[in-house]
């Protein structure tokens, strides 16, 4: 903080003292340290000169203090600063207006499709990878011993998204064929994005709700996103792979490109260049916005005839039940394992988030590059759309009022 004499009495106003002060011409001599803190009524300025006080984080002042040694800080203009600082302020909260986003995106999609079917199926592997970049990015061995401490939640989690999700994904993908009568492939594709990790959204989705809860979100997505590498393929081929081909081999190479490679990425270039992963973080929040919204509206703009065929209102019925079971599923279950922990409500949120929310933008990338039937990517071109509507709608319902 920069004083000039004429600011020093407004210092002491508080105080109701009124300090005295004898301008003189500075010299070399006079040039010599200030004790901290300076008495009012002793205080001697030479004209023109300055007062430079540091304040730190925790209150304390330094003995001393050199004036010219903050003599680069003093040619610098607080406006500018307190621009700089606002600038990044709205960098990083671009993730609270996600949901709007969302919706708009959504809404966008379905009136004018041609403005995002230019975002072809060929940019969805990168669009992940960069999205689970960030996750690695924001990770660091801290957050994973915080949220390691928590052994049941993570568990619990990692249940409700291979146990409880792909259950339900293979009751509604069977109801498809069944009860609905719709193609084997549409089908398939119910069951293959509920095969799938855990959403980097329901991240965002967290961190929006329950701050606190986010490096536990982050954790869980790491973990199912990691082990998504073998567990997805052996799912697949469980659930689909008597009705359809299955490249087992292949969907390990690709996880392992679009999910593992990146967030490694993240984190090393956190952990050993901190200056140029600090120099990125900023940026992260609207960039991974303005992704996220491309990878919502560019699914249902390029399969939009397909959502508005005469079986598109049945698969959209179907996934919306998918999702709507899997959110309360995840919700109930974690209210009765953890009915007497102290944080039950926001790990309710947190787990229903985790169980409701998952890479549809994954399943879509591997229904697009293994399986031939182009019906097999429109469940999870509708699952992008609708779990993030419910998923940001929720945000917006807890984030206003803590159940």
């Amino acid at each position: 903080m920069i004083l000039r004499t004429s600011s020093v009495s407004h210092l002491y106003s508080h105080h109701n003292q009124t300090p005295t002060f004898s301008p003189t011409k500075c010299s070399s001599e006079k040039k010599s340290l200030i004790a901290y803190p300076i008495r009012p009524n002793t205080l001697s300025l030479c004209k023109g000169s300055r007062l430079i006080f540091h304040r730190r984080v925790s209150g304390e002042a330094p003995e001393w203090v050199d004036p010219d040694e903050s003599s680069n800080f003093a040619s610098v203009s607080p406006q500018i600063l307190e621009k700089k600082a606002s600038f990044l302020d709205v960098l990083k909260k671009a993730n609270s207006i996600l949901p709007q986003v969302v919706i708009a995106t959504t809404i966008l999609a379905l009136v004018y499709p041609p403005s995002f079917t230019w975002f072809t199926s060929r940019y969805y592997a990168p669009a992940l990878g960069f999205l689970m970049f960030a996750v690695g990015l924001n990770s660091s061995e801290k957050d994973f011993i915080e949220a390691f401490n928590r052994p049941k939640a993570i568990i619990a989690g990692y249940v409700g998204q291979f146990v409880i999700k792909p259950f339900l994904g293979y009751l509604f993908g069977t109801m498809a064929m069944t009860l609905f009568g719709l193609p084997t492939p549409l089908g398939a594709g119910i069951m293959l994005t509920s095969c799938v990790s855990g959403a980097q959204l329901s991240n965002y989705a967290t961190f929006l709700t329950d701050p606190t809860m986010a490096p536990l979100s982050i954790v869980m997505t790491s973990i199912s996103t990691a082990t998504a590498v073998f567990v997805t393929p052996l799912l697949s081929l469980l659930l689909i792979g008597k009705r359809l081909p299955v490249d087992v081999k292949g969907m390990v190479s690709n996880i392992l490109q679009i999910v593992v490679s990146p967030v490694a990425a993240g984190l090393l270039l956190n952990r050993f260049l901190p200056r140029i992963s600090g120099a990125i973080k900023p940026f992260l929040p609207p960039l991974s916005v303005l992704v996220t919204s491309l990878c919502v509206g560019a699914p249902l703009a390029i399969n939009i005839n397909s959502v508005l065929s005469p079986f598109g209102l049945s698969v959209l019925l179907l996934v919306t039940a998918f999702h709507l079971s899997a959110f309360i599923l995840g919700y109930a279950f974690t209210g009765i394992a953890f009915r007497n922990e102290p944080e039950v409500k926001p790990l309710q949120r947190t787990l229903s988030y985790e169980t409701g929310m998952q890479s549809s933008l994954l399943a879509l990338a591997l229904a697009n590059k293994f399986f031939q039937d182009p019906l097999v990517g429109v469940p999870p071109a509708i699952s992008v759309v609708i779990m993030s509507l419910m998923g940001f709608s929720l945000v917006m319902i807890w984030a206003k009022k803590k159940v």
